[in-house]
Order: structure tokens, then sequence, then C-alpha cells
């Protein structure tokens, strides 16, 4: 009998995602996560601006895999189905802005964005001071917020997804579990499929071979030690590269800067 990969606890989105009402350009909500929960899979009208405080989020659609640290958020346009997990406790702020307003409209499977000093004070206010602030003063500050939202960079890092069920439970799995190391016969055997099956949805539906995937997806979650002030040394023996260099070098192509300066640049 094939073994069932355990699931994480599930939550239940917002309401106020699900909610359309133009007069209120910007509904907020914040959520503590704890450690190893997850949102069931959903969609919602509202766009969603999604951003932990602290953690690391990993967002998951049927286009994309993202993992993001504290220094970038997420924007899930309405309508996109997906799922938020993490592996450690995460606190979580969230701007719902309603359809009426068109936002990043070039992005229409989501992104993830370089969250600016402006743009952090702004959600903060919004989500955790909602009691010191009256339905205008709101409403402005939600303006704004969809304004700076336009401006913010969006930050290229993604994994390709797919849609076959199997390769879907796989990716969920690792997702949910970025620490572990399975091997491929191990997943393979979990999510009900041969290895060959396995190896060929991933290069027709990722356009990776499974190494490369689970290879590109851990050097994702090296932003996670990053942010926490690990050194680039650290990082590297962590993630089972040679040597420092080898890690640099491999960070640069990816994300376009060393680990040096992305930790600067936070």
């Amino acid at each position: 009998m094939t073994k069932s990969i355990p699931e994480a606890t599930m939550l239940l989105p917002s309401e106020c995602a699900f909610t359309l009402d133009a007069s209120k350009p910007v509904l907020t909500h914040a959520r503590s996560m704890f450690a190893e929960a997850a949102l069931v899979p959903h969609s919602h009208p509202r766009g969603q601006l999604l951003w932990a405080v602290e953690g690391v989020l990993r967002v998951t659609s049927a286009q994309a895999v993202w993992v993001v640290p504290s220094t970038h958020s997420v924007w899930i346009p309405g309508g996109v189905s997906h799922q938020v997990s993490c592996e450690t406790a995460a606190t979580t702020c969230n701007l719902f802005i309603d359809p009426s307003y068109p936002v990043r409209k070039h992005e229409q499977q989501g992104a993830m964005l370089s969250m600016s000093p402006l743009m952090r004070e702004i959600v903060l206010r919004l989500t955790q001071e909602p009691q010191l602030m009256d339905q205008q003063s709101t409403q402005r500050l939600g303006l704004v917020a969809i304004d700076e939202l336009e401006h913010l960079q969006a930050f290229e890092v993604r994994l390709p997804s797919g849609n076959d069920p199997r390769l879907v439970k796989l990716i969920s799995y690792m997702v949910q579990h970025p620490n572990q190391a399975p091997s491929l016969v191990t997943l393979a055997n979990q999510v009900g499929a041969s290895v060959r099956t396995i190896e060929r949805l991933f290069k027709a539906e990722t356009g990776m071979t499974f190494r490369q995937w689970r290879s590109r997806f851990r050097l994702m979650n090296s932003l996670e030690l990053l942010s926490k002030g690990e050194s680039s040394t650290a990082v590297a023996h962590s993630l089972g590269y040679k040597s420092v260099s080898s890690f640099v070098k491999v960070f640069r192509q990816e994300f376009g800067r060393t680990p040096q300066s992305f930790i600067n640049k936070r």
C-alpha cells in the first residue's frame, strides 16, 4: 500500500479576502502561524500582499513556488489559487485589495517583491494598529499602500510548479518539509508513482530535472538563513557545498548578487 504524505495542520483564509466593497479599497488581516502550519489551498477575489514580519513563508500556486523571507513579500492577484505554509512559527500581515483597484496588472500569476521601508511601515500601521485609526484614515492610508505596491521591485526568484496531482503532492511535501531530504524513490512511492514517471513529470511540467529543482529549492531556502544573519560560510556548509566560493558563485547566478550583498541590502 502506498504510504500517504502527512499533511500540515490546515488553517482557513481570512473572510475579508472574499469581501467585495469598493468603498474599502484595502482590508487587512494579521495572523500568527505556528510551526508546520499551512492554509488550505484557496483563491479569493481580492488581490493579496502577503508579508511575514517574522519567519519565512513558502507560497505555492499552480504556476510557481516562492520561498519568502521577511525582507520580501508576495503579491497574489485575485482569483489565483495558492497555498501558504511555514516550517517555523511566523507572523503574517496581509493587505487585501478590492478588484475595483487594479494592481500590477502585468503580473497575472503573482510575484515576489522587495519590501520598501515605506511599505513596511504602512503595512504595520494598517495591520497592527487598526484601533488607532478611523475609517477615513484607514482608507487614505490604504490608497497610499496601493500606490506604493505598484512601485515595489519584483525579485525574480521562483520555482515552476506542476499540474499533475502526483507532482503537486510531491512538491507540496517538499515545500512543507524543506529540511528533509528523502530520496526520489521514497518520494515517488509516497505519491504512488514510479521514479521514471516522476522524472518525466518534472521535466515535462517544470522544465527542470528533479535534481535541478531540489537544488534550486535548497538555494532559495538559503535566503532564510542569510536573513537570520548566518554567514555565507555557515550557509554553504549547511547546504552541502564543498566550498564557500562555489556557493557564492551559484548564489550570484541565481539571485544576481552575492550573499553578502543580499545581507547588506536588507
